[in-house]
């Protein structure tokens, strides 16, 4: 009976895949399922850089914003950081992230690469391949192809095995096979070529049921689709038969320590999708749809911060970024409701001139037409059928019915949110935040004997001469030391009172002692990272010992042959006398150890052994090199979780285990933000820039799933610099007010994120009001019903919608033809 029972579970679970499985194929215009030529609006979002709790909320979050997709890179060096020890558990575990894209209904775009670049570290790649004799990456070499090979086909038949692949009844539509290679193919030459060609018969082989694609390569073989990435893709040409895909809209972009805040703004963002779909686009995918956090070690570069936030239409949280996420929405709903011309149209262009056009796409006697404006200094007015519209520069009008004009790229009908981060609300009523900390010192790694006697003491290894810093750590840490000792006589021609200490270091951070004693340190400020260390010491007589730490900030994410790029300290090192007399120290026996004590006896506050360890009360501040530890309460509420660790120099922080991921608040921005940004023109990373001389990052992102619900909370310090954990703070990330500037004609909606109410309205004015945030002014004419009608509406709601009209709010004495109404709300 069982066995019956069983047979029949079978049965209707295949006749279930098989009827939900759909073939995806596509055309010169777009990618087709089940025939169907279909409009696909994506957003990228990583599952390693949230947590699985997160996910099914951002990912309803951007179905609510008008995405039908969501595209993901696999990450390979975090599924496998050892040779063959797999990893796809908590936020690694990528059926569950693909299974929750299902859940909603979404599509789904997997780029497996497996290179990804994505200001992760070493790319994506695993450390552990140098180690691989004679290897070379991303080329015709047959250690790095076979490694390829294994990993790409275990995450394909993992897909496989779960019917993720929408040939099976999964969501995946399409797979991406390599990633950005015609960025650095020349480097390679007929390798590259060859390469290249032999990803493409791979990738075929492995029988996925749903396209391929490579995208920045010019030179994808027939059978890849060749797609575009930037911040604009309309003029984009795909090959032959190929539709016109964009895999990485640029919603943003990243930071590096010492950075500054980069802002694209919504105008420009939505110029950007409308130009592309205006011109034959049926693909786009935002990079990043939500940016998220560099848990742990993840962030590459060398120098990327903790935060990706990536100035997203989802912030680092998972709060919408407003206004960008509401424009870009409205944006999407006209776009989708044209699905059906847009893919099957056939579209005439008209060029007006002075950068001024106007498309019209046909279809089965309905028509929808787009009027581009490129230019970056003026408004056109076109006669079109009889008809004038005035065009806004640098924007996009869409006319769904090819008479009345529904949307423009650069009116915003959309509330800006204000995010404020404050002490908890149970703070406020009394719950006390203030830490209690205790400190224990880091024991610094020294050597205890000269090192020619070669001792063998645990965790350390001996080698002649200077080795690449990845080698010997397999990026198991940030941190390595170099260690190694010289005698020094009086008869030593180098000998003086004083001697210098130089390095020559392929660093991003290097921590210098002599005799047990720091001399000194240095690290990197302008993205050059090589540099040369020099400091005096009084040397005594005998043995010397030199002891080096090198520190890495995230490991080269991006170029041809990065795995070639060197780590640590490489050398030369050598002791210089005053009289020009050298003593090179290079292919001295150098001892090395990995990591840091603390964290070799998981400095994490979960771990007993730690716990046993003497602490202290009476902590320092400003000593390098220490641990801090303190308890802190669980916030109550929703609101997204944040530390402040203002004051602190550098290092690495867990709340209850989880590392949050590397901290830098002492590593100031440059100057020279400007004080307003114009969305017209081309944009670029350093056009619309904040935070100038501040912190570069200040807020460290604590997920709520990481902290307790019951009882308190352990936080744990690694201070590398010296810093005053004083200063350091629990705080909840707040919508606190909203404003808008809505246009006539339009429907505003007013929000408070999260379970917040609108408690007030602060400003209100229809008609021709002036100013911004903070500084709202009545214009010479509006409605005397502003206020009023606003907080009838609003006030008590979590949401209200108000349609911006002289229906709504009476008739104005304002002559102008274009109304607004400017409002300000407080949660």
């Amino acid at each position: 009976m069982m066995g019956s029972f069983r047979l029949f579970l079978l049965i209707f679970f295949t006749f279930y895949l098989a009827t939900n499985a759909v073939e995806v194929t596509y055309d010169d215009r777009a990618i087709k399922i089940d025939g169907e030529r279909k409009l696909i609006i994506s957003g990228s979002i990583h599952y390693p850089r949230s947590t699985t709790e997160m996910w099914p909320s951002l990912i309803k979050k951007a179905k609510e914003g008008g995405l039908n997709a969501i595209e993901t890179y696999v990450f390979w060096n975090a599924h496998e950081p050892l040779y063959r020890q797999y990893t796809f558990e908590g936020n690694l575990d990528l059926v569950k992230f693909i299974k929750t894209i299902q859940d909603e209904g979404m599509y789904a775009i997997l780029r497996i690469g497996p290179y990804v670049c994505a200001e992760w570290n070493f790319g994506g790649f695993p450390v552990w391949l140098n180690s691989l004799q004679n290897i070379t990456f991303r080329t015709q070499n047959d250690a790095f192809m076979n490694e390829m090979k294994t990993f790409t086909t275990l995450i394909v038949d993992m897909m496989k095995k779960n019917n993720l692949f929408a040939s099976e009844g999964g969501p995946i539509i399409m797979a991406q096979i390599e990633n950005e290679y015609g960025n650095v193919i020349n480097s390679y030459g007929d390798q590259g070529k060859s390469y290249i060609n032999w990803c493409a018969n791979f990738a075929e082989s492995l029988d996925i049921g749903v396209p391929w694609i490579m995208c920045e390569e010019k030179d994808a073989p027939p059978s890849m689709i060749n797609t575009c990435n930037g911040y604009y893709c309309d003029q984009f040409s795909p090959h032959k038969n190929s539709p016109k895909l964009w895999t990485e809209n640029w919603s943003g972009w990243f930071k590096d320590w010492g950075g500054k805040d980069p802002h694209r703004t919504a105008e420009d963002l939505a110029f950007s999708v409308g130009r592309f779909y205006q011109y034959g686009g049926t693909l786009q995918n935002y990079y990043m749809y939500h940016g998220g956090t560099n848990f742990g070690r993840v962030a590459g570069g060398p120098y990327i911060t903790t935060s990706y936030d990536y100035d997203a239409p989802l912030d680092e949280y998972g709060n919408l970024n407003q206004p960008k996420y509401g424009h870009l929405k409205q944006l999407h709903t006209h776009l989708m409701s044209m699905e059906k011309i847009l893919t099957h149209g056939e579209s005439t262009n008209k060029d007006y001139g002075n950068w001024m056009s106007s498309t019209i796409y046909n279809y089965n006697g309905s028509r929808v037409c787009f009027f581009g404006n490129a230019n970056d200094k003026e408004d056109i007015t076109i006669d079109f059928e009889g008809k004038k519209y005035t065009v806004p520069s640098w924007s996009v009008s869409i006319l769904p019915d090819c008479v009345t004009e529904v949307y423009n790229t650069a009116r915003v009908n959309t509330q800006t949110s204000l995010m404020e981060k404050r002490l908890p609300e149970d703070a406020v009523r009394g719950l006390h935040y203030n830490l209690n900390w205790k400190w224990r010192s880091e024991r610094m790694e020294h050597l205890r004997c000269p090192v020619q006697y070669g001792r063998n003491f645990k965790g350390v290894t001996y080698a002649k001469g200077l080795i690449d810093q990845k080698l010997v750590t397999n990026d198991t840490s940030d941190y390595l030391w170099y260690m190694t000792s010289v005698n020094l006589y009086g008869n030593d021609p180098i000998w003086g009172e004083e001697v210098t200490l130089q390095v020559n270091c392929n660093c991003h951070v290097l921590h210098a002692f002599v005799n047990r004693r720091h001399i000194g340190s240095k690290w990197v400020r302008n993205g050059e990272f090589k540099f040369v260390f020099e400091r005096n010491f009084a040397p005594r007589v005998g043995t010397n010992y030199i002891t080096l730490l090198s520190v890495t900030v995230g490991l080269q994410n991006y170029g041809a042959n990065l795995e070639k790029t060197p780590n640590g300290i490489l050398g030369p090192v050598k002791l210089l006398a005053p009289s020009s007399i050298e003593k090179d120290l290079s292919n001295n026996r150098w001892a090395y150890k990995v990591g840091l004590n603390g964290m070799d006896e998981r400095g994490l506050g979960s771990d007993p052994m730690f716990s046993r360890r003497r602490w202290y009360t009476n902590w320092p501040s400003n000593q390098m090199f220490t641990w801090y530890k303190t308890a802190f309460a669980t916030p109550k509420g929703d609101d997204a979780v944040v530390l402040d660790l203002w004051g602190l120099g550098k290092g690495t922080a867990w709340v209850n285990g989880n590392n949050i991921g590397r901290y830098w608040p002492s590593f100031l921005s440059g100057d020279g933000c400007s004080s307003s940004c114009n969305y017209r023109g081309g944009y670029g990373a350093s056009k619309c820039e904040t935070n100038c001389g501040k912190s570069t990052q200040r807020w460290y992102h604590v997920p709520r799933s990481f902290l307790n619900k019951r009882g308190l909370n352990t936080l744990v310090l690694f201070e590398e610099f010296g810093g005053n954990p004083c200063l350091v703070t629990v705080k909840t990330v707040t919508n606190s007010k909203a404003y808008a500037h809505a246009y006539e004609g339009s429907s505003l909606e007013l929000s408070c994120q999260g379970k917040r109410v609108i408690s007030n309205v602060n400003f209100a004015s229809f008609g021709l009001p002036n100013g911004t945030f903070g500084s709202l002014e009545k214009g010479h004419c509006e409605s005397s019903n502003s206020i009023s009608v606003l907080k009838e509406a609003c006030v008590g709601q979590k949401s209200c919608s108000i349609d911006v009209s002289e229906k709504t709010f009476g008739a104005t004495d304002c002559k102008s033809s274009v109304q607004r109404l400017a409002v300000e709300v407080e949660c």
